[in-house]
């Protein structure tokens, strides 16, 4: 995804595709489809959006009507369809979501089709177009290798589609794949801050610029930026954020796992974490990855504004993440309206509980207290405002109000605790380290000698510098967001826009 942003969407979705086919198709759809699109000779898409409803899902007009031989005959224009129309593949097989007649209103009426673009014969072979014509494609600020498509289907009035499920299961169906595609929308801006972020971190060693911080002679040679403390504190937090998103992901990728191979309360206890985390991953990684990637287009300076470097489109290609499967405001309001609520709140109290936990066994610790300290403090803001903001008189709209910055100390301080965890991990291991090569812990000169020398000690060393980094810059924003929280503050509803 960091490599090749726009190839990784159409693979992302084509995945997705297929998945749904697989889990609620007929034998004959699986048979047709799933084996072709999951070996990547077609390739698969989601058709949701359409022009007027946007994120809202119930206002979507697509018709699907019902034909004698089972299938159904489909009518409608979707918009911002990734990868909807291509020359990569012989066949692009359309997930939509449309109505059928006599369905309710809203999104308890939508159901889920299968629409191929061209149309397989019953032995397998492609036959006519499907009546799938592509109107147009976007001119966007980024992703430009991915086609972002408007979509007219049926016409000429012969679009062939299939049902997936039953009527008026589509909105529950496609929720499979929609959860997918946001967490991996959050490992997307992971993806492109890390690219950015490596870019930024080479560039630094080799632009040559201004005089060492210990060394300002005026005929002192030219150093390396990155020697410069504020080059090095912005690659530091660059970094930061990058390996707080990806044990962020990393960890709720191993919830899923846990999710899937337990039972009764323990299942649901990992499922619990999954389902809040889903959200957050989507929603905080793709914030604070294009943030990384403005830092990091910072490191280059000018250079950085040209396309003679990649800081630049990493930047414009990592911006549609906040945007696209569900706004990341949208995010927020699944997370504080569900997913806080969820099982009487079981997995957010649990959650609080290890962060809490953690927090403690390292109070004491002769490196790592300090950040531990932020990381209780955070947790305890945490949740003071999830305590206090809905018990209030007015708690839904400020609930409401104030998702966004609650979905951001979610983020901050799961990760905080995760990257303190990675630091105990590496306290251990590079102690080991020493020990083995015969170097006192005491001895700061041999120290980083070893750490100059050995790319796995300096490995080591780094992941507790980005801890303790994050623990004192990302932190406290939890805290100064409880107390913007905590004053109830009213004025966006208030004022007159």
């Amino acid at each position: 995804m960091g490599a090749n942003t726009s190839l990784s969407l159409q693979i992302l979705l084509n995945r997705g595709a297929a998945h749904l086919i697989e889990n609620f198709g007929s034998d004959e759809l699986k048979a047709t489809y799933c084996e072709r699109m999951y070996s990547g000779e077609w390739t698969g898409t989601m058709c949701l959006t359409e022009a007027g409803a946007g994120s809202d899902l119930g206002e979507i007009k697509t018709s699907a009507v019902k034909q004698a031989d089972g299938s159904y005959l489909l009518s409608g224009e979707k918009i911002f369809i990734t990868s909807g129309n291509h020359d990569l593949t012989p066949n692009i097989i359309h997930a939509v979501l449309a109505r059928t007649p006599g369905a309710p209103a809203g999104a308890k009426g939508l159901s889920l089709f299968v629409v191929p673009k061209i149309r397989v014969t019953t032995d397998g072979s492609l036959g006519d177009p499907n009546d799938v014509v592509c109107a147009g494609i976007e001119h966007k600020l980024g992703i430009h290798g991915s086609p972002t498509c408007s979509l007219v289907f049926g016409n000429s009035g012969a679009c062939q589609g299939f049902l997936l499920g039953q009527e008026g299961q589509g909105i529950s169906l496609m929720f499979q794949m929609m959860n997918a595609a946001r967490y991996e929308v959050g490992i997307q801006g992971l993806s492109i801050a890390a690219a950015a972020q490596q870019a930024a971190l080479a560039y630094s060693r080799e632009r040559l610029q201004g005089r060492s911080f210990s060394n300002k002679k005026a005929d002192a040679p030219q150093s390396p930026i990155v020697q410069h403390p504020e080059v090095r504190r912005s690659l530091l937090l660059q970094a930061s954020y990058v390996q707080a998103m990806r044990a962020l992901v990393s960890y709720t990728g191993w919830c899923m796992d846990m999710a899937h191979v337990t039972k009764g309360e323990e299942h649901d206890r990992w499922q619990g974490l999954v389902e809040l985390f889903t959200p957050v991953c989507k929603a905080w990684c793709s914030d604070w990855g294009f943030r990384v990637t403005e830092w990091a287009l910072q490191t280059f300076g000018g250079y950085g504004y040209t396309m003679d470097y990649p800081a630049e489109q990493y930047l414009r290609d990592c911006k549609i993440a906040s945007i696209y499967e569900g706004t990341n405001g949208i995010q927020a309001l699944d997370l504080v309206g569900r997913k806080l609520r969820m099982q009487e709140g079981r997995p957010v109290k649990h959650l609080l509980g290890l962060v809490a936990e953690a927090a403690q066994s390292l109070a004491s610790d002769p490196i790592l207290a300090s950040s531990a300290q932020q990381l209780a403090s955070a947790a305890k803001a945490m949740g003071t405002v999830l305590t206090e903001l809905p018990a209030r008189e007015n708690g839904m709209m400020l609930t409401v109000l104030n998702a966004v910055p609650m979905l951001d100390m979610l983020g901050h301080m799961v990760a905080g605790h995760l990257l303190l965890q990675q630091a105990l991990v590496a306290k251990a291991k590079l102690a080991a380290l020493l020990q083995e090569r015969g170097v006192a812990a005491e001895d700061a000169a041999a120290v980083r000698a070893l750490l100059t020398e050995s790319p796995e000690a300096a490995f080591y060393h780094n992941k507790i510098q980005v801890a303790i980094h994050f623990a004192h810059r990302g932190l406290p924003l939890v805290a100064a967001q409880a107390v913007a929280l905590r004053a109830g503050e009213t004025a966006p509803m208030d004022a007159v826009l």
